[in-house]
This record gives structure tokens, C-alpha cells and sequence, in this order.
């Protein structure tokens, strides 16, 4: 409810000069009964001067009021010559409620300007909404409801802004056979790090769009899958843990949501955090993922094996034999050892680094780097 706005709100003055009338008082009678000049009562009744706290309650005391009454008559009268142009700061105030703003704009997502006008239309640009009043929706579905109960504001930015970049990728139509062909190939690649850069292109013969984005602070987000136009699939990761181990696991989790094609029937946004957690409840989907990335960094039954074998000693010697073995970069079998053993001080060293390695041929957003 709208709070009552009087139609015209009189300095205090004109109550004081009433209290005076009343009393048969003269001015300068007040000044001498409050012991201050009689400028002053002069001033406050002409409605040049405010009334400060000491003016109130020497006020309460001569008439019989309280020092409140005196204030709330000051502080009603100041607040009536301060005009609102508009309702710029509440619009302000909406926006940055619902959206990481301040985070945006120092991106370059949307650029700063003193206008609420300009920025909710930028931010109506970016979210590709006609009003700000209406909830961004990723996948366009008219019918779906609550989409994005499970995602936070940061992350419905990060959202979009990998959907921006990867609406401008020209690429072949997708095809799930060349991608499940693709898989032996970047498997490949796991063996020595430099081979994460091939990681971009192929993929991209195989029709699906790899965008690389700076995750925004707090938004917790490992990797994404979503449809565009029920067509093209996109998988988005934030290499937010620049790890060996971390990048393939999190890649080969979203290829298997789009060999499934999770989320493209509902139109579903697919928002992966904490990929591999040892939960009990995750949806069945994820549980999915999560075993057909194990698998692909290190097989079950050979891990399996090599734990047998050598447990509780795992040496350094007897882990790069068996990664040598079985054509994997050490800090694959490292990652899963840590994972299934719960030992995540062991041989850290070849969990080597490789977000450098893969940016310079991927269209990226973050580290200094913007793919337009």
C-alpha cells in the first residue's frame, strides 16, 4: 500500500506562530522563555531556519509537547521540498535485486550508464525479455513453468552470456553418430595436456557448441548443456577448478547429457555444480553422467584392478605405470584416486593445469580474453 502523501505540508513555522497566538506570546517573549536569540524565533517562524534537536525540545517544554512533534513537523516539511523527478532509485533497486549488475557491467555483459532507462534496456537486450518485469527463460518454452528454481542470478547471467556467444558460432548441423565417433578421439587426447587445445574443433565437426566462460563470483558452476532451438547443443564450463583431471570429467559429464539429450524435451537447462559429488540423491541423469565420465577418464574395472592389486601402497612409481599403461595422463588416474579413495593430498602435482592451453582455440568470455 502506497503510504499517505498530503496535498501540501506547511513549514513548522506556521505551527509555532499559531502556539504564539494562542498564548498571546510575541516572539521575542519565546526567545527569552527558550533563553536563545530572537533571530532564531524569527527565522524558524519565517521558515529560514530548521529546527535542530535543542530547538525541540526547549519547544516541548514551553508549549507542553514533545520534542517528536517538533521533529516530525521539521523532518515532514524537509522530505516535501525534495521532489522525485521519477521512481529512478526503486527501478534501480529492482534491478540489482534481480540481476549480478555491478558483476555485468564490469564484464562488459552491459555497460554502465547514470539512465535506468538505458540500463533496464540493455538488460531487457540481454535477456532477451520486452520488459524487465519478465523472468529471462533460456530455452524460449512458453509452457515451462519455474525454470530456473534451481538457478541462482549469477548463474542466469552466466547462462545467457555463454547462449550469446554460442548463437554467433557458425558450425555443421549436429550429428550424436560423428559425436560418439568423436569420443575415441578426444580420448586420445588425454595423455599428454597441450592435446585440450583439439578439444574445441572437434566438437565442432561433430555439431556441438563448446563456449568457455569466466564463471561469475559465487555461481558455483562447473559446466552446462542446453538446446537451442531444440537443435543445437551447447555445452558451456567455467574451468573454475583448472585441473586435467576436473576438465575432462566435466566435458565428457555434459557430452553424455547430450548424447541423451537431457533437457532438450522439456527444454530444460541443464546447471551442473560440484560434478562427481559423492551424493546419494542426485536425479538420475547426473548419476548417469557422473559414471560415464569416470569411465572415460579412467576405466572402472581397470581401476578397480590396479586398487586391488596395489592397496594400501600407492606408490608414485606403480601410479605412473599403470596411467603410462593405460594411455592417460597421470592426473586422470590421480583425480579418480582421489575420488574413490578420499585422498585429496595424494600426488596433487599431476593434476597440471590447462585452462592456458585451451582458451587461445575455444571462443571464450573471461581471463582477459572475449570471443565476439
Amino acid at each position: 500500500m502506497n503510504a499517505r502523501v498530503p496535498a501540501e505540508v506547511f513549514p513548522p513555522g506556521e505551527f509555532l506562530r499559531e502556539e504564539l497566538e494562542a498564548r498571546n506570546w510575541r516572539q521575542q517573549e519565546l526567545a527569552e522563555i527558550l533563553d536563545r536569540p530572537a533571530r532564531l524565533v524569527s527565522e524558524i517562524i519565517a521558515g529560514k531556519r530548521a529546527i535542530t534537536p535543542e530547538t525541540a525540545k526547549g519547544l516541548a517544554e514551553a508549549f507542553g509537547t514533545s520534542p517528536d512533534y517538533w521533529m516530525n513537523l521539521e523532518s515532514q516539511y524537509q522530505l516535501s521540498k525534495v521532489r522525485s523527478q521519477d521512481n529512478s532509485v526503486a527501478r534501480r533497486a529492482f534491478l540489482y535485486e534481480r540481476f549480478p549488475v555491478r558483476e555485468m557491467i564490469r564484464r562488459g555483459w552491459v555497460r554502465a550508464s547514470d539512465s535506468i532507462d538505458v540500463l533496464e534496456k540493455q538488460f531487457c537486450e540481454f535477456f532477451c525479455v520486452p520488459s524487465i518485469d519478465i523472468e529471462p527463460d533460456l530455452c524460449h518454452n512458453a509452457k515451462k513453468t519455474n525454470a530456473w528454481d534451481s538457478a541462482s542470478p549469477l548463474q542466469v547471467a552466466w547462462l545467457f552470456r555463454t547462449k550469446q556467444l554460442a548463437s554467433k558460432q557458425i558450425i555443421p548441423v549436429y550429428s550424436k553418430k560423428k559425436l560418439i565417433d568423436s569420443l575415441d578421439k578426444l580420448k586420445s587426447l588425454t595423455l599428454s595436456p597441450e592435446e585440450v587445445r583439439h578439444v574445441p574443433r572437434i566438437l565442432a565437426e561433430a555439431g556441438v557448441h563448446l563456449i568457455i566462460v569466466e564463471p561469475l563470483a559465487g555461481s558455483k558452476i562447473d559446466g552446462a548443456c542446453f538446446w537451442i532451438d531444440d537443435k543445437k547443443p551447447v555445452i558451456g564450463m567455467t574451468l573454475r577448478f583448472d585441473r586435467i583431471d576436473n576438465f575432462w570429467f566435466v566435458l565428457r559429464h555434459e557430452i553424455e547429457h547430450i548424447l541423451r539429450e537431457d533437457g532438450k524435451k522439456n527444454n530444460h537447462v541443464i546447471v551442473d555444480s560440484d560434478i562427481g559429488n559423492h551424493e546419494d540423491n542426485l536425479p538420475e541423469e547426473e548419476v548417469i553422467a557422473n559414471k560415464a565420465a569416470a569411465e572415460f577418464c579412467v576405466q572402472g574395472e581397470q581401476l578397480d584392478n590396479f586398487i586391488a592389486r596395489v592397496q594400501p601402497y600407492f606408490s608414485e612409481d606403480k601410479v605412473l605405470r599403470f596411467a603410462q599403461r593405460i594411455e592417460v595422463h597421470p592426473g586422470l588416474v590421480v583425480g579418480q584416486l582421489h575420488h574413490r579413495l578420499n585422498r585429496h593430498d595424494f600426488l596433487r602435482k599431476y593434476l597440471v593445469k590447462v585452462r592456458a592451453l585451451i582458451l587461445p582455440t575455444a571462443d571464450v568470455d573471461g581471463w582477459g580474453m572475449i570471443s565476439e
